[in-house]
């Protein structure tokens, strides 16, 4: 018997995203521009290959986040434990430092705008927003960015270790060229190890939406949930003495209206939607060996046109409102239909909920004589031959090293491409496009879907937010039995606010 669950989700196309931060900065103005929150970052963007922010955070020798199968079999976290727990209470090894994140700072523009007339220019001196004090910058959230193709960021990439001494120079063949844009939020994971690191239970990971939160009253500030998270999106407010983290925007969603970081994106790369999972088999599939898990995952996730798992969503109380806007999600799609989308990093083993469409440009070209050479070539196969940034880097990033789910995803972007390509300049045949579409396993029309959703989709395509029901929500919070019954989580549900 399955037990229907629904998910708020998102995929990431990275082949559009340019790298401006405006997402960031949105983010940052409504979320985390107060006192104790000034290094925070809830969405970032990295430059791939990078060492990211905190600092080489996909290190997790060095974080010990996300889980990992014992040798009994079982799953457990890298972090903590029952025993560690109790021994580490008042102290995280594996947590973030702030070196790790960066100083925040700001300027002193009192000295620039109230300098009394002279000869010399006047400055204004960067200041630490921690302790007030004049200070040198030596790191920011995105200090390598755009600098990733020099040895000093982006050869100290923990994923470069996955590389052949060939595929590390072709990497390195051009001094500081920009590879590509990861932009990161939480991953609102299935199995999110934040919440079950948390001794307190301020983390929740809510039945309705699987959205995870920080209940800010029942935090006490251990601070489990920071090394516990493996992407290093949970943060511990140092003024407030609590953890916070990224809401997906909850009260905008609940309003019908987008995240912050979704409707500020310039490069329209992200995609917001509702799948349906089989909660059942959370355990069962976070187990199985790493290059298993993105497949596993996908597994789990419900055709919501399939009337058993109609019947079962009804079944599990999941509305009508609901299930229709699971069957318009662009993010099934992606993940599903078309199996372009990836985790950020299977490996963790939370089943991230956060897809990435990995990117095609400027994977394609090479170096000749000096010269940096896009390959041209209408054949598919060849051309990713000669990819510039390897594909064993980017199924590193996005498939645990299986590298025959990320050339999967490529050939189908590309299969669009040419398919594109042949509309608009002629130079193919149509059988041999047919042919290039069979063998990346997409029909035409299935090809046509991707383009459009990729390219001219309109808001209401790319946001398929789905119908607040607060209200049952609420009522659900005065039966804690019914929220268990209903939800199947028996998750620590915050307490009501007012009488």
């Amino acid at each position: 018997m399955i037990k229907v669950r629904a998910q708020i989700s998102s995929v990431f196309h990275l082949d559009k995203c340019i790298g401006c931060h405006t997402c960031s900065i949105s983010c940052k103005n409504i979320w985390s521009d107060r006192p104790g929150a000034e290094y925070m970052w809830w969405n970032n963007v990295e430059t791939k290959p990078g060492t990211g922010y905190p600092t080489k955070w996909e290190d997790q020798d060095k974080y010990k986040g996300g889980w990992k199968v014992n040798d009994a079999g079982k799953l457990v976290l890298r972090a903590t434990g029952k025993a560690r727990a109790f021994t580490n209470i008042f102290h995280q090894p594996a947590m973030p430092s702030m070196d790790d994140y960066y100083e925040p700072f700001t300027f002193k523009y009192e000295d620039l705008f109230n300098a009394p007339a002279g000869k010399d220019q006047p400055t204004a001196r960067p200041v630490s927003m921690v302790t007030g004090k004049t200070m040198d910058i030596e790191a920011g959230p995105n200090w390598d960015d755009d600098l990733s193709g020099s040895p000093i960021y982006a050869s100290n990439d923990p994923n470069l270790e996955a590389l052949s001494e060939s595929e590390r120079q072709a990497i390195f063949e051009i001094e500081r060229m920009v590879f590509f844009y990861v932009p990161r939020i939480c991953n609102h994971c299935m199995n999110p190890a934040c919440v079950a690191a948390c001794p307190s239970g301020a983390l929740h990971k809510r039945g309705e939406d699987g959205i995870v939160l920080v209940n800010q009253e029942t935090c006490r500030g251990w601070r489990h949930c920071v090394p516990a998270c493996p992407y290093k999106k949970t943060y511990y407010n140092w003024k407030s003495g609590k953890s916070e983290k990224c809401l997906l925007c909850f009260p905008r969603l609940e309003t019908g209206q987008a995240p912050a970081c979704f409707h500020s994106c310039v490069g329209r790369i992200r995609y917001i939607g509702v799948l349906l999972y089989d909660a059942t088999k959370i355990e069962e599939m976070a187990r199985v060996p790493e290059q298993e898990l993105v497949e596993k995952q996908r597994e789990m996730i419900l055709n919501p046109f399939d009337p058993k798992v109609i019947e079962a969503a009804k079944e599990s109380g999941i509305s009508e409102a609901l299930l229709e806007s699971a069957q318009r999600s662009p993010i099934y799609k992606f993940v599903k239909e078309w199996q372009i989308a990836l985790p950020l990093h299977p490996e963790f083993r939370t089943l991230p909920m956060l897809f990435y469409v990995p990117p095609l440009l400027p994977v394609i070209g090479k170096v000749e004589n000096g010269n940096y050479q896009p390959n041209r070539t209408t054949e598919m196969f060849g051309s990713l031959k000669d990819a510039r940034v390897p594909i064993s880097y980017l199924a590193k990033l996005f498939a645990a090293g299986n590298t025959k789910l990320v050339e999967a995803s490529l050939r189908r972007l590309m299969a669009v491409r040419l398919m594109r390509r042949q509309k608009t300049v002629g130079d193919s045949a149509d059988t041999k496009i047919s042919e290039i579409l069979k063998e990346a396993q997409l029909t035409h029309e299935q090809a046509e879907a991707l383009y459009k959703l990729s390219t001219v989709a309109s808001f209401d395509e790319r946001f398929v937010i789905p119908p607040s029901h607060r209200e049952q929500a609420v009522e659900m919070l005065e039966e804690p039995e019914l929220v268990k019954r209903e939800t199947g989580f028996g998750l620590r549900q915050p307490p009501r606010r007012g009488p």
